[in-house]
């Protein structure tokens, strides 16, 4: 059993990627834009403060996660990783539940190519369009939060999948 923790800039390919390891391996997907876009609908004609619909949905994920390891399934959370905290808590529920953490970081720093794909998907209400920001960008790719005391995987998604896929799947298993 395993729980992987994706990260990566939105329109990096963690999704796509994330649903592709689930394929090969039969893990369950908790997707942070499938649950806070879920929030946001059922409050849709309610004023709501967008960062407490984001801190909703991540204490959402978290208990998913933790749901579906106490039960025996390996987990793929499908979310930017941005903050310290949502480290602690990936290896902190690794260890209680006794599986094997691993960390894939879709890296692609390529400021024009985000924003076609962002442009270019069917985007959920909880999903930016378009990122305006070069310097916000930037920023957020220097500064994705990585384990300290665990390897991690950086996948350049600007490459076709299956260019990497393989070695994504071994890095798991390992």
């Amino acid at each position: 059993m395993f729980f992987v923790q994706m990260s990566g800039f939105p329109g990096s390919g963690k999704s796509t990627l994330a649903r592709e390891i689930s394929r090969g391996t039969g893990a369950v997907i908790v997707d942070h834009d499938i649950v806070k876009t879920a929030l946001l609908e059922s409050i849709d004609d309610i004023e709501f403060d967008t960062r407490l619909a984001g801190k909703i949905s991540y204490n959402i994920d978290w208990s998913l996660i933790e749901f579906h390891l106490s039960q025996g399934h390996s987990v793929i959370f499908d979310s930017p990783c941005l903050y310290d905290e949502m480290i602690s808590k990936g290896t902190s529920l690794a260890e209680r539940y006794n599986v094997k953490y691993k960390y894939i970081e879709c890296y692609l720093n390529d400021f024009n190519e985000i924003n076609s794909r962002l442009k270019n998907r069917e985007s959920m209400i909880s999903q930016i369009k378009e990122v305006k920001s070069f310097e916000g960008f930037t920023y957020t790719i220097e500064n994705s939060k990585k384990p300290d005391n665990h390897r991690c995987l950086i996948v350049n998604t600007g490459k076709p999948l299956d260019t990497y896929i393989q070695d994504v799947i071994n890095y798991i298993m390992e």
